[in-house]
């Protein structure tokens, strides 16, 4: 159980966004749902849970001491262990690790155990990883029936819908990622599985590519398709063409990304306990099958040095802090509750950890560093090369007091003569949600946006600024309240002649950073990681497939792991974009704005005959989409006058909020009330029913929503604003959703 709060355990450092994260989606909660617990009491409950593991080492240690420094470092956000770990820590859950690869084998049973085990650990808190490259290809036979396979990508649209119906840990849908080798007869099915932007929306796909296939684009020859029944081959394609398909699918839709499995086992430290084949949702932890792994960020945000002089990175401190935390999550494969005696087996003997970092952008800025500049790119390989080197120093240390991992004889280190406790040390995880808990830039990613406005409770709005820009704007001297709620309607202060120009230059974002910088930045990254980098590439909208391709080739000519592309605009519900990019404005404004009414708005006014009247359907549009509706009814009572003013306000709300416009349809359409008339057009059974009519007669004359050319639904599921796509993953900078964790 949790100590009891001391009068010191008050959090400096938290700011009231953190707050609203937490209580919406880690601080524990009685039946009712109503908060029951502090952060303080949460940071309190993980440090002491995750400290019992010092005594099946070292019975004589002083846990108070070990709990108050694991406390210390999470308060004071120098690091954040994995979501899992802050919700499930010394709860009925207990289930710790974020990530699992899952084996999919080639039989009924195994299918189904693998989709049984799959809801088993969405409902403990964690994302699942699956190779589907041993299934047989579609209308193969099936020799124990006679019948005919269905394929690989008929049985992820079932795993798709079981993930549907688990509630991940009571905070979000179970989040998986679909892998299928390059070589397997089904893959250009696998490719195109997800043009249809509405299927498989619980995977992330990625292809597995090999050295072969990529030798083989490159000379523009054919390629073997493989039985993985048989091994033998199954047919032949063009690689040149698969690969163009490929791009072309990353591009028109951001699936899928791609994973070099050559380069991946070639990183694989126990090489004898297994080939890896997949990885988690994100990409970043290459895992065994029934393998799980436990990751934590260190906020680089907190270790920069000003004491007067230049502004440097606190190695010392970084150090400390680092050996600190790789003891903490060792202890937490100890401290864990595995959902499988299989997964726990497998864990134990491996004992993998990802320590990471976030908050990298934050560092840069503090240092006076573009994020697209060779000084960038220097600083991101001295400070992991330094986190390396030392999460390494720590794992021997530990091996000296505790013991080497089990499987250590059948790993890599027992050649090389070096003492580890763990297989893996670094992982650079997504931390969508632990930056905005931790007040700091995502991952390695460079920042979102410099400022925005974030809703808050009965649609307060809250305008918010990155720290170090703010600091930097008021010593400067250009700090105005009117100038932050500017930028926000940007998100970039790229052009702004009220912003000085050498911190423009600093102070970039997102869409300001080349896509070849962002690649650069990941390999540099993934030279000093011993797992995988999770890292989105950004294109704009008008990025062409070449584009994609030539991101490809160089993450293949770099070594990384992986590479996810996304170009702005391609993916349903996760854009990049906002208000009044390219000097344009556009539906999107109203998603960071918080939806506030212009002070002229266009639209229509249509009569429409009912059995209690006349009715007068006004509806008010921005960029061609309706944007309020007003209805009232001639000659009816007061009564019926209210209930058609209460209807039209309920669904201004509804196309305020995000909701789309079908879907208020479907509610409304075809509701029945004693006075049905007809008309031209047919039955009017109601005033919904009415209103319904007029919006269909205006909005979907085909059965289809008329949309603006080029404009896609941007909105957050939770919240309904600006939505991100980075880290390989969609994230929500505004209240602190997640696809991913």
């Amino acid at each position: 159980m949790p100590v009891p709060r001391k009068s010191d355990d008050s959090i400096s450092f938290i700011t009231e966004n953190s707050k609203l994260v937490l209580e919406k989606r880690y601080l524990k909660k009685d039946e009712s749902g109503t908060v029951i617990e502090s952060p303080e009491e949460m940071f309190r409950r993980v440090a002491n849970h995750i400290a019992a593991a010092e005594t099946r080492y070292n019975k004589k240690t002083d846990l108070r001491d070990v709990e108050t420094r694991f406390y210390k470092m999470m308060t004071e956000f120098r690091f954040l262990p994995n979501s899992p770990t802050l919700m499930n820590a010394a709860t009925s859950i207990g289930q710790l690790a974020a990530c699992f690869v899952l084996p999919v084998e080639d039989s009924i049973d195994g299918i189904f155990d693998a989709l049984k085990n799959a809801a088993t650990i969405h409902k403990s808190g964690g994302g699942t990883g699956f190779s589907f490259s041993k299934l047989r290809p579609e209308k193969s036979r099936v020799g124990s029936t006679g019948g005919v396979a269905s394929g690989p990508v008929s049985f992820m649209k079932i795993f798709n819908s079981a993930t549907e119906q688990v509630k991940q840990g009571g905070t979000r849908r179970g989040a998986n990622m679909a892998i299928l080798r390059v070589d397997h007869p089904d893959i250009l099915s696998f490719i195109s599985c997800k043009k249809d932007k509405n299927e498989l929306n619980n995977f992330n796909i990625s292809v597995g590519v090999t050295d072969t296939f990529m030798a083989a684009v490159s000379k523009d020859e054919e390629y073997d398709l493989i039985d993985p029944r048989t091994r033998a081959p199954a047919g032949r394609l063009n690689a040149g063409a698969v690969y163009d398909e490929l791009v072309r699918q990353a591009w028109a839709t951001g699936d899928p990304g791609i994973v070099f499995l050559d380069e991946i086992n070639r990183c694989n430290t126990t090489p004898q306990v297994g080939e890896i084949e997949s990885t988690n949702p994100c990409g970043e932890q290459p895992l065994l099958p029934m393998e799980a792994c436990t990751l934590g960020s260190i906020n680089l945000a907190r270790f920069v040095r000003d004491d007067g002089m230049e502004p440097a990175v606190d190695y010392p401190g970084l150090k400390e802090t680092v050996h600190l935390a790789v003891r903490f999550l060792d202890n937490t494969i100890d401290m864990s509750r595995y959902p499988l005696k299989e997964i726990d087996r497998m864990v134990k003997g491996n004992r993998k950890i990802g320590l990471g970092i976030m908050g990298f952008a934050d560092l840069l800025f503090s240092l006076n560093i573009p994020y697209d500049s060779p000084e960038a790119i220097d600083t991101a390989e001295e400070i992991m090369s330094f986190i390396q080197t030392e999460s390494h120093a720590a794992s021997a240390q530990l091996a000296g007091e505790r013991g080497l991992f089990p499987n250590y004889e059948q790993s890599l280190f027992k050649d090389q003569n070096r003492l580890m406790r763990n297989a893996t040390t670094t992982t650079i995880a997504p931390t969508g949600t632990l930056s905005i808990i931790a007040g700091c830039s995502s991952g390695i990613e460079p920042v979102f946006a410099l400022s925005f406005v974030r809703n808050v409770m009965d649609n307060d709005k809250l305008l918010e600024v990155n720290p170090v820009f703010e600091n930097t704007a008021r010593q400067k001297g250009f700090y105005t309240e009117a100038l932050m709620a500017e930028i926000a309607r940007k998100g970039s202060v790229a052009g702004n002649p009220k912003i000085p120009v050498e911190l423009r230059k600093v102070f970039i974002t997102a869409h300001d950073v080349d896509p070849d910088v962002h690649i650069k930045m990941q390999a540099a990254f993934q030279r000093h990681t011993d797992n995988a980098v999770s890292k989105t590439v950004n294109l704009p909208h008008d990025a062409e497939p070449e584009d994609v391709r030539s991101i490809y080739d160089q993450a293949y000519r770099l070594k990384c792991k992986g590479v996810t592309v996304y170009r702005d605009g391609s993916k349903e519900n996760q854009v990049l974009s906002l208000s009044g990019q390219s000097g344009k404005t556009s539906e999107n404004d109203f998603l960071v704005a918080g939806r506030e009414r212009p002070n002229i708005l266009e639209g229509f006014t249509e009569r429409v005959k009912t059995g209690l009247g006349n009715l007068y359907v006004t509806v008010s549009e921005y960029n061609g989409r309706p944007f309020e509706l007003f209805a009232t009814i001639g000659k009816s009572g007061k009564s019926t006058q209210a209930k058609t003013e209460a209807i039209g306000r309920l669904i201004s709300l509804a196309l305020r909020s995000g909701i789309e416009l079908e879907d208020i349809i479907d509610q409304i359409k075809g509701i029945r009330g004693e006075n049905a008339v007809f008309q031209e057009g047919g039955l009017v059974h109601s005033i919904p029913d009415a209103i319904s009519k007029v919006l269909i007669k205006r909005y979907m004359p085909n059965g289809k929503i008329k949309r603006r050319k080029g404009f896609e639904s941007q909105a957050c599921p939770d919240c309904g604003q600006t939505i991100a796509f980075e880290e390989g993953c969609m994230t929500c900078h505004y209240c602190g959703y997640s696809k991913c964790g």
